[in-house]
């Protein structure tokens, strides 16, 4: 315990020293080496890329299962099918939000500029797929409940998690200092947090229209193997394209934060005379 606390404080000396090189003094735990903006950034694009195309192979295949393989359920019809839509969209707006405290308080502990960086490209994914959550969830209450919104607890609590993203992103744009900026949106992720398992559990805390997880890890699947095939795969392809996403925009929030470094412009020169593509 003693050497993992001066392990972080020597880190968070040498981080708040331009003049040292990030992590170099701790070479001998290679997993520092990829704290540094310099480390990761020659492998986001070509990872992004992967991650996307492969989003596209899992999603064309998942929609032919969820529309196609997938039969009609008995009591909802065809408006079922959304469902292969909005909940992978759903629960990876729960998951990003986690991630994305997760990195912004090893940023604050840490003081790694790229801890920060994530948590900053995860806001924007994270929103999107919330909204789309929401969206896709209007749809499917429209024909089901009889009206495209009710203050319903999951509703209300997935909406207020929309909400956080947005006061995330609004306060990092409106802080100038991108240091200040990061120490700022650690603590309104933290008070967030505690709303991702407000929304989880709302269908068992309270009496909701909301129906309960068709999937659950206690209980057996409640629908058709067809419909959870396709439902899986489809997360499959969310999970991968969220990941390409965050990568692309992680690589372009690096390109604008470390614009003038020496590392970067080296990096940038070197491809050029390469004739590699930025």
């Amino acid at each position: 315990m003693g050497s993992f606390l001066r392990l972080v404080m020597t880190t968070k000396l040498l981080s708040s020293d331009s003049s040292v090189p990030p992590f170099q003094l701790h070479a001998k735990s290679w997993w520092w080496r990829f704290a540094s903006p310099h480390a990761v950034f020659p492998y986001l694009g070509g990872i992004a890329k992967a991650a996307l195309l492969f989003s596209l192979v899992t999603a064309l295949i998942g929609l032919y299962l969820g529309f196609v393989v997938a039969p009609t359920d008995a009591q909802q019809g065809n408006v079922y099918r959304i469902i292969f839509l909005h909940v992978p969209a759903a629960w990876l707006s729960m998951v990003i939000y986690v991630a994305m405290c997760f990195w912004a308080i090893i940023g604050l502990v840490f003081n790694t500029r790229l801890s920060h960086m994530v948590a900053q490209a995860l806001a924007p994914t994270g929103a999107l797929l919330t909204f789309l959550a929401l969206w896709t969830g209007a749809l499917w209450g429209k024909p089901t409940w009889g009206t495209w919104w009710v203050w319903d607890a999951r509703l209300t609590s997935e909406l207020i998690l929309l909400f956080l993203y947005l006061g995330f992103l609004s306060l990092h744009s409106a802080i100038d200092d991108p240091r200040r900026a990061d120490k700022a949106a650690v603590i309104l992720a933290l008070v967030g947090v505690i709303n991702v398992p407000i929304i989880y559990f709302s269908v068992v805390w309270w009496n909701t229209l909301h129906q309960g997880a068709s999937i659950s890890v206690r209980n057996a699947p409640s629908i058709a193997t067809p419909m959870l095939l396709a439902l899986l795969v489809m997360t499959v392809a969310v999970w991968a394209y969220a990941f390409g996403a965050v990568l692309l925009r992680l690589r372009a929030i690096i390109l604008e934060r470390e614009a003038g470094s020496p590392w970067l412009v080296e990096t940038i020169q070197n491809r050029q005379k390469t004739g590699v593509k930025q």
